[in-house]
């Protein structure tokens, strides 16, 4: 690698960790539910509907940055997702209505964080082959603390500024964050197909044995029973962090303070699975480690069934589901990469990731249909034992006929 391209690499990374800690700020939106409630006069649950809609722009978003970075590039899909998400913030400063608060956050701010996210995190990745974990680790978990460092810079605006001033300053801010991150990166080379690479070690597999286009990818079995895993992992994790609190109060029967304890858990837990779980993909093979972290959120999904209603047993409980969730969406761009290819990872992977969306609204559906926290945590560990069963007998696509079929014909061209 020349020097030119080993400063390309590192800019890049640095490139991506600021953006990414930017593009999380929009974690720290239940800070703007009741200030708006107050000032559109809106029920608070009407106002909280438009996060529900922002991550369902942000996982299409994510599943179309491929092909817009193929257009015009990292570096400018980059710098107009930073236009776009500070514009909206600044448009929703003036929303007066449901109708213009969902357009402005819910689809606008959605987009623009959702085709910087996987694009920026799937691009940095290339750039470490042989590192995927703890890369990724080091974007997403950026991604995390984004939420954590926003939460306090935007109390503080709330608190010292008007509401439309808030907006503003939180979309100047992260505007300019994403747009200097843009500025630093490149796209990364796309990766040669050596079908007699050596082994890795750990995954005891070609590490580079072949590239996998979308149409290509959705054929496989592999393809649909990670989206299955992707979706039940999702499901399980943003369902009970969304309604943490509410869990606390009114299954547990904590006290309100007792209860609001679960968001500093969920929030260490979270960025905890994000860095043990990546740096460890690095190291075990990581279907594995994805067994592992369905493991670990079955054991918190059943210590809410089966265990003492404590506040113990409930912070027990949310961590694990926290940390399993953090960890899955770290590992999981790398663990796409090593089945289908580093190359159209970001197209791959954000098919993929439209579990996301639809499993941030999967778990409210399920509990208004069934009537409460019980009947959802149930189905939620059903498929938890589904996802497991799939990762224990999924094999990797070298081992399956077709694939080595495929390996021929790329030789063959």
């Amino acid at each position: 690698m020349t020097i030119a391209s080993h400063q390309k690499k590192w800019l890049t990374l640095i490139g991506t960790v600021i953006a990414q800690f930017a593009l999380g700020s929009v974690y720290t939106w239940s800070l703007f539910n009741s200030p708006l409630a107050e000032k559109i006069n809106e029920p608070v649950s009407q106002i909280a509907f438009s996060f529900g809609i922002l991550s369902l722009a942000l996982a299409f978003a994510s599943s179309i940055s491929g092909k817009l970075q193929d257009r015009f590039g990292v570096k400018n899909v980059t710098i107009g997702a930073g236009v776009l998400l500070g514009a909206s913030l600044l448009l929703a400063s003036h929303a007066t209505n449901l109708i213009s608060l969902y357009i402005c956050i819910g689809l606008l701010v959605g987009f623009a964080d959702g085709t910087g996210y996987l694009m920026t995190l799937s691009n940095c990745v290339k750039y470490f082959p042989q590192h995927k974990g703890l890369v990724s680790a080091c974007a997403i978990g950026a991604y995390g603390l984004g939420s954590l460092g926003f939460k306090f810079i935007n109390m503080y605006l709330l608190t010292h500024f008007s509401l439309a001033q808030a907006f503003s300053a939180w979309g100047m801010i992260a505007m300019v964050m994403v747009i200097f991150g843009g500025l630093l990166m490149s796209d990364a080379p796309k990766q040669t197909v050596e079908t007699t690479a050596p082994t890795n070690k750990q995954h005891k597999l070609p590490t580079n044995s072949g590239e996998f286009t979308l149409s290509q990818t959705i054929r496989t079995p592999q393809f649909w029973m990670l989206a299955t895993v992707f979706l039940s992992i999702c499901m399980s994790g943003l369902y009970v962090i969304g309604v943490a609190k509410d869990i606390g109060e009114n299954y547990i029967h904590l006290s309100v303070t007792s209860a609001a304890t679960s968001v500093a858990v969920i929030a260490i837990a979270n960025l905890a699975g994000r860095l043990v779980l990546g740096v460890l993909s690095d190291k075990v093979e990581r279907i594995k480690v994805i067994s592992f972290a369905i493991l670990v959120s079955f054991a918190g999904v059943a210590s809410l069934i089966f265990g003492e209603p404590s506040s113990n047993v409930f912070y027990f409980a949310v961590a694990c589901i926290a940390f399993s969730f953090g960890g899955t969406i770290t590992v999981f761009p790398s663990l796409i990469s090593d089945f289908f290819g580093l190359n159209n990872l970001t197209k791959n992977y954000g098919v993929i990731y439209l579990g996301f969306g639809i499993g941030s609204i999967t778990g409210s559906i399920v509990a208004s249909i069934f009537g409460g926290f019980v009947p959802t945590f149930y189905v939620i560990m059903t498929l938890l034992t589904l996802s497991l069963v799939l990762t224990l007998l999924m094999k990797h696509p070298a081992k399956t006929k077709a694939y080595r079929q495929q390996l021929t014909t790329q030789q063959t061209i």
